[in-house]
């Protein structure tokens, strides 16, 4: 029951990168609540808040290096907060921090817990002036952010002791986690929205970038690693469902680059993984066709009535004929003659 603040690693926070951000988090599906869009701008319009950023740094010749900076303020669902209010702590919070730049804020709703998006300009609108941030940088966010939130009524997140022992899972935590609740189902729940939006799996890495996850996938490497904005980690093996295994997921993509895809679209019912299972369906009825053949081989042929050859036998029965007053072939042939 805690309002927290991340700042989310990206890598290469190239033009296109802030481009790519900031479509990502203004998407109308995750800003919209009753009807309304919930986002506003600090120093710009969220509309056009990609043409003023870029407007601020080639006016002053600062393009190159880090273009950007990502953050996700998050608030408990336990927390009893609408989505407007989130959206204004998370501006005022910005007005705090970058009171010079530019910031974009939109609130997001596909999650089971309030959460907004703050994307900065790195460069300054009034002097030009590049954000630098130190390793204590964050630290230091952090404070503002719990002094505004405390303001508001909301609790924050407690500074971290070292010198405390980790406690195991009480029975109600336990069973909170088996309800959806535990990092891991909000991994799978990011990992899902992200495969909503990605044609590919660099821009499958890059949207779970945006929502604050690190993810490994490489050749050299047999699992996908995937780690959380909190620092826990993951291999897809570990997620207790097959669709995440790095296999899997390379059929996906492999099958988008195929056929194409447009995202937030479902997936053909004759698409890569109704594929998948249909060649697994063929593999298990040629291993039943198999046997049967197998079987069908196993059975002995019919016999066939049995005809006597033996030359004893065949006077044995001519002489039971005679006996019975049947004529010989022969004179049966004979008669017919004289009839003729």
């Amino acid at each position: 029951m805690m309002a927290t603040l991340t700042r989310v690693k990206v890598k290469h926070a190239s033009c296109g990168r802030m481009l790519g951000a900031l479509s990502y988090v203004l998407q109308s599906k995750k800003v919209t609540f009753d009807g309304v869009r919930v986002e506003t701008g600090h120093n710009c319009t969220p509309y056009t808040s990609y043409l003023e950023m870029m407007t601020t740094k080639q006016s002053f010749k600062k393009t190159d290096g880090v273009n950007f900076f990502h953050y996700v303020h998050s608030f408990s669902n336990k927390e009893n907060i609408t989505p407007w209010q989130a959206n204004e702590i998370a501006r005022e919070l910005a007005e705090r921090l970058f009171p010079d730049n530019e910031c974009v804020i939109a609130t997001h709703n596909d999650t089971d817990n309030l959460h907004s998006h703050i994307i900065v300009n790195s460069v300054s609108f009034r002097d030009g002036k590049k954000l630098h941030m130190s390793p204590t940088s964050l630290q230091e966010q952090r404070q503002v952010n719990d002094e505004i939130c405390r303001a508001h009524g909301f609790s924050v997140l407690e500074p971290y002791d070292g010198q405390k022992r980790k406690k195991r899972l009480t029975p109600g935590e336990y069973r909170a986690a088996m309800r959806g609740e535990s990092w891991k189902f909000c991994l799978m729940k990011a990992i899902d929205e992200a495969l909503e939006y990605s044609p590919d799996r660099k821009s499958f890495i890059l949207n779970m970038e945006y929502e604050g996850y690190e993810v490994r996938w490489d050749d050299a490497h047999k699992y996908i690693l995937f780690t959380t904005p909190e620092g826990q980690k993951c291999r897809d093996r570990t997620l207790h469902d097959d669709t995440y295994l790095k296999e899997n997921l390379e059929k996906l993509f492999a099958y988008r680059t195929e056929h194409g895809f447009t995202p937030q679209t479902p997936e053909p019912p004759e698409g890569w993984l109704a594929q998948v299972n249909s060649m697994g369906k063929l593999a298990s009825d040629a291993v039943c066709l198999g046997k049967s053949v197998e079987k069908m081989m196993d059975v002995p042929s019919a016999l066939k009535p049995f005809t006597p050859t033996d030359s004893k036998q065949k006077k044995r029965e001519t002489l039971k004929k005679l006996a019975q007053g049947h004529k010989l072939r022969s004179e049966q042939d004979q008669d017919m003659n004289l009839t003729m």
